[in-house]
């Protein structure tokens, strides 16, 4: 198999994040957490555009219309791509200056999940729900640094990863208003030397994962054993997301320096932007805020 691997972004980012493809729109969304920053990329014309946003921003998911929904560092927040206005959609009372929230992602029904970390590492975050109401479920809490977050094909299992715990785990989960099962240990990423981060599943089921300690992509099955291992365009991958036309393209989101010191790149690639192609796997649509996405099982999407 050859790979094709092409370096995406003009530009580094200190702390590349959440990629997020829009098949209506044939874009890719990211964000640099650090600079406070969404930006876009049309792979056909070679276009960017950014907007800025008010507090760090942990993660994205697609909105209804030109928008965006945003998990800064406060709370969560539709960004208007239009005119660049950020609207408050759920903020947790009484705010806390120790917690923010960082990794994202929409579930197959439309809700966004996002899990809030703190900010020093702290077990004081928590996994949230959101309806496009506002209303709110938390389904984990003590929660290190959130990451991995993504969903099986049909939906019905979700998962998720404190990263300091170096496991992802694997939630039943439910269309209704149910919150989550307890979890199993779907992978456990100690023998692979990293904590997991930013993940993606793809049309069969197969979960993708950033390890972020030792400059990796590795791809899981359904039952958790090692499919394949690649390695990642840099040093630092962050988080992984399947787009372009066929939703064939893999993106790749990468650290410069996050702020923290715990993550400096020692690569001159280091904070950009990727596209691998040639893996031979497809990923799944996402869905928008409030509205529910294409649902299948693993067998229907092969």
């Amino acid at each position: 198999m050859t790979l094709r691997v092409t370096r995406i972004s003009a530009t580094a980012d200190l702390l590349g994040e959440s990629p997020v493809w829009d098949g209506e729109r044939q874009v890719l969304y990211w964000v640099d957490a650090v600079s406070r920053r969404v930006y876009s990329h049309d792979p056909v014309s070679g276009a960017t555009r950014d907007w800025q946003v008010p507090s760090m921003i942990g993660s994205i998911g697609l909105g209804p219309d030109d928008t965006l929904v945003a998990g800064l560092a406060d709370g969560i927040y539709r960004l208007d791509l239009g005119n660049g206005a950020v609207t408050p959609v759920f903020r947790p009372a009484p705010a806390d200056p120790r917690v923010r929230f960082n990794d994202g992602k929409m579930d197959r029904q439309g809700r966004f999940l996002c899990g809030s970390m703190g900010v020093h590492a702290d077990p004081l975050g928590r996994l949230h729900r959101i309806e496009a109401s506002g209303a709110n479920d938390v389904l984990a809490g003590d929660i290190r640094i959130s990451n991995t977050l993504c969903f099986s094909p049909d939906g019905d299992t979700m998962y998720f990863a404190d990263s300091l715990d170096r496991r992802i785990c694997a939630y039943r989960y439910g269309p209704g208003d149910e919150v989550a099962a307890e979890p199993g240990v779907f992978v456990d990423t100690g023998p692979f030397n990293s904590a997991p981060d930013g993940a993606t599943v793809d049309a069969e089921g197969c979960l993708w994962v950033a390890l972020i300690q030792t400059g990796q992509i590795a791809r899981f099955t359904p039952r958790g054993e090692l499919d394949r291992l690649i390695d990642a365009p840099t040093d630092l991958p962050s988080c992984v997301a399947f787009g372009g036309p066929d939703l064939s393209t893999l993106y790749v989101t990468s650290i410069k320096d996050s702020g923290s010191g715990r993550m400096v790149s020692r690569h001159p690639d280091g904070g950009f932007l990727f596209a691998i192609e040639g893996l031979g796997v497809t990923g799944l649509p996402e869905a928008r805020f409030g509205h529910q996405a294409a649902v299948m099982s693993a067998v229907e999407a092969q």
